[in-house]
């Protein structure tokens, strides 16, 4: 069977305080979207964000069929080496021609190795769902996105963005929120597949980054209290037990986009399908 690596990242030290909060690491929950639908798939995680971290004894990029890039609470435009080793890890991959997706911090990092710039959003964090994410005419013919339909909302959480995508970059999707939601980056001999927002997300794993990020919530307006912010986080995790509520899914406004696990996470699907099982 076909074998991809998944790059985490953050680093060990962030996954330690995750988890103390009950928070799975990136790779975790890349790793549960993409079983579910592919179990006989092997995977393999590399954490690029710390030294020493290097491939599984005996094997090297060219064992690989693909790369996987998950979620990161670094940012892109910094210089320190956890974020330079990755972008240097991607772009050394991306030699061998073969296929790389990306979920939000791997489309920014992927833009930074093909020369684009990525900073902070000027409307601040989009967390929650991505709403009304729409479709161009390139995106509405790319494979990335084939079963979407031309307007959809989707799971995320970043403060960053892409503000100059690379000049042979395709721009596939965009909301209010963010110009850039979904892009082909040309990377050396490859090409990356990314989307601002997280596919292989669920509903539990966007409560528990709520509770990760709740006092910044507070700060910043989400929610009007902590009693307030676990209110709405208890909503979103009796909705994750219990997807065919209609009330609740009507309070919160997730459409079937967010609800239906296999269109949730079309993007990866499609990714597998059409670059790894081709």
């Amino acid at each position: 069977m076909p074998r991809l690596l998944i790059m985490e990242g953050n680093t060990l030290a962030q996954q330690a305080r995750s988890r103390a909060l009950r928070v799975r690491s990136a790779s975790d929950v890349y790793i549960h979207a993409i079983r579910a639908h592919f179990p006989g798939l092997h995977l393999d995680v590399i954490h690029a964000a710390d030294r020493g971290q290097d491939l599984p004894t005996g094997t090297s990029y060219a064992d690989y069929d693909g790369l996987v890039i998950s979620g990161s609470g670094l940012h892109a435009y910094d210089a320190d080496f956890a974020v330079r080793n990755q972008i240097d890890l991607m772009r050394a991959f991306a030699q061998t021609g073969k296929p790389i997706l990306g979920s939000c911090w791997g489309l920014q990092i992927a833009v930074i190795a093909a020369g684009g710039t990525v900073g902070l959003s000027p409307k601040g964090r989009e967390v929650g769902a991505a709403r009304n994410i729409a479709l161009n005419d390139a995106g509405r013919a790319h494979p990335l996105f084939a079963g979407k339909p031309p307007c959809f909302d989707a799971l995320c959480i970043h403060y960053d963005e892409i503000l100059i995508l690379p000049g042979d970059a395709i721009l596939l999707s965009s909301n209010a929120h963010s110009p850039v939601q979904g892009a082909i980056i040309p990377l050396e001999q490859s090409e990356v597949w990314a989307v601002q927002y997280h596919p292989e997300y669920d509903l539990a794993q966007v409560a528990m980054m709520m509770r990760l990020y709740a006092k910044d919530m507070v700060d910043q307006g989400f929610f009007k209290d902590p009693v307030n912010g676990d209110e709405y986080i208890a909503k979103i995790e009796a909705l994750h037990k219990s997807p065919d509520d209609f009330a609740l899914a009507w309070q919160l406004g997730m459409s079937e986009t967010i609800l239906d696990d296999k269109l949730r996470r079309a993007e990866i699907i499609n990714w597998i399908t059409h670059q790894i099982l081709k």
